[in-house]
């Protein structure tokens, strides 16, 4: 049996001693808000009756906040100059 995003979100989570604030922020810098009592839900056991299924949107938006929130925002990169037409 495979991880599901629960479990990549819960061993990201221990890796990396994050808390609950820790990931709402980390969601914020992409734009994404979620509550902590949504956040927790992803943590409970299977068959607790408030359990949610992590969705990959959720994680996919974790991620690229985690990339920002250590790296730093992405730089742009210079645009070469444009070629002008002559007649």
């Amino acid at each position: 049996m495979g991880l599901t995003n629960n479990d990549v979100l819960k061993k990201i989570r221990v890796a990396l001693k994050l808390r609950d604030d820790d990931i709402v922020e980390i969601l914020k810098l992409v734009d994404f808000n979620i509550s902590k009592s949504e956040l927790n839900a992803f943590f409970r056991k299977e068959d607790h009756p408030k359990y949610m299924e992590l969705q990959d949107q959720i994680l996919r938006n974790f991620l690229n906040g985690l990339i920002i929130h250590k790296r730093g925002p992405m730089e742009r990169k210079p645009q070469p100059p444009k070629k002008e037409k002559k007649d």
